[in-house]
């Protein structure tokens, strides 16, 4: 007679206290970043009027975390990974208070934000592979897919609520927020000294095999390079978050507070599918479900390209978020389960790598299909290469798309 299986519940996780405490810095961590952005955007457009210098600051912080990332995912290997993780924290809380103390005293310019904003790009490279190896040594292997959920709830509700609390704040003035972000940085740095990770940092010398370990792995292991190179392959295709200033003003005939209610639709989407999923986790078929995912998130691509009513393009890109989270934590969990813990690092960097790539060069390939085939033309075929990548992924990636639980 087979037993039952048990079911964690959220009680047994947040029993956890390191996951708990790193939880809740994650969340104030990144709840800071959201709201240092915001004010670091509004502030430079207020000193120089420049969109070309908004730009910049992205790629200020792209270039480094771009370059980094390997060499991080190395360092997250080799050292203890909550102690990473809490001195990334708190150099992003002392960019924050040279911000507040410029604008206090009146020294903030264009050039000191660029220079920051390469400090921030390059602590997101350490932060971003050690905060995804981190999890696995904080929790149970049975609650992993748990934590991983809860994880992306906590970074998705930041996403939503950071830029409206930052906007907020700046109304009484720029320092203000700054002075905001120090203190959330600050309590980040603090609740990790509760978190003692049970990781033994690797010996391994350092070579370059063993900085590009990390890619060896995933690509001899086919059922994580068909994860990974399958959600590089969808946002790529898929994304529209570029257009969208297009499509509120030409298409859909709306203002700025339009913008922001479809800037922030996906994230509420996946908000809301990460709740779903703390309460009924995805324990069977997996392989179907992702592959099922990417392919849904391409559909309501089409929709969105499609449509000329405001709220059915809401509903579209919330549709998106939804879905394209259930991408994320299937992926996340089977990298995870997939890599042995003394390399985990190095797979957590490579998977960064491949979210940094969709995520900036989909923006670019949105926009440059736009320039030949229009908006509309351009994220409808952004969603037709997402189904067929889907497709396609089935047949190169079977051991992937016919898996039927997390643990194979």
């Amino acid at each position: 007679m087979n037993t039952p299986t048990h079911k964690p519940t959220l009680a047994e996780l947040f029993a956890q206290r390191q996951f708990t405490y790193f939880w809740l810095a994650r969340l104030s961590a990144t709840l800071s970043q959201q709201m240092l952005m915001v004010a670091v955007a509004w502030q430079l457009y207020d000193i120089t009027g420049s969109a070309w210098d908004l730009g910049l600051v992205g790629l200020f912080q792209f270039v480094p975390a771009l370059l980094l990332t390997l060499p991080a995912g190395h360092l997250v290997d080799k050292l203890r990974r909550g102690r990473i993780f809490a001195t990334c924290v708190l150099v992003q809380g002392l960019v924050a208070l040279v911000l507040l103390l410029a604008t206090e005293n009146s020294f903030i310019s264009r050039e000191l934000i660029f220079g920051l904003s390469i400090v921030l790009g390059a602590c997101r490279a350490f932060q971003m592979p050690t905060q995804q190896a981190l999890v696995p040594m904080l929790v149970p292997l049975t609650l992993l897919e748990r934590a991983v959920t809860l994880a992306t709830t906590g970074m998705q509700a930041a996403i939503i609520c950071g830029p409206a609390v930052g906007g907020a704040i700046y109304v009484a003035g720029a320092d203000k927020v700054y002075g905001t972000c120090t203190g959330l940085m600050l309590l980040a740095f603090l609740l990790m000294q509760g978190v003692h990770d049970r990781y033994e940092p690797s010996k391994e010398k350092t070579s370059l095999s063993s900085i590009l370990a990390g890619f060896t792995f995933v690509w001899n292991h086919k059922l994580l390079l068909g994860a990974t190179s399958l959600d590089l392959f969808a946002v790529l295709l898929g994304g529209a978050t570029a257009l969208l200033p297009i499509y509120a003003r030409d298409i859909l005939h709306t203002g700025p507070q339009g913008l922001g209610l479809l800037r922030a639709a996906p994230a509420a989407g996946a908000l809301l599918m990460s709740a779903i999923l703390l309460r009924w986790p995805i324990q069977r078929k997996v392989g179907p479900w992702l592959m099922s995912s990417v392919a849904i998130f391409g559909v309501a691509t089409v929709v969105f390209g499609l449509s000329e009513h405001f709220t059915l393009s809401l509903i579209a890109l919330a549709v998106t978020g939804a879905f394209d989270n259930i991408s994320v934590v299937m992926r996340q969990t089977l990298v995870q389960i997939e890599t042995p813990n003394e390399i985990r690092g190095r797979v957590s960097a490579v998977n960064s790598i491949f979210i940094g790539a969709s995520n900036q060069l989909g923006e670019f390939e949105s926009g440059a299909t736009a320039a030949l085939f229009g908006p509309v033309g351009s994220v409808v075929m952004g969603g037709v290469g997402t189904l067929l990548v889907s497709a396609a992924w089935v047949r190169l990636f079977p051991e992937l798309a016919r898996r039927d639980r997390m643990r194979g």
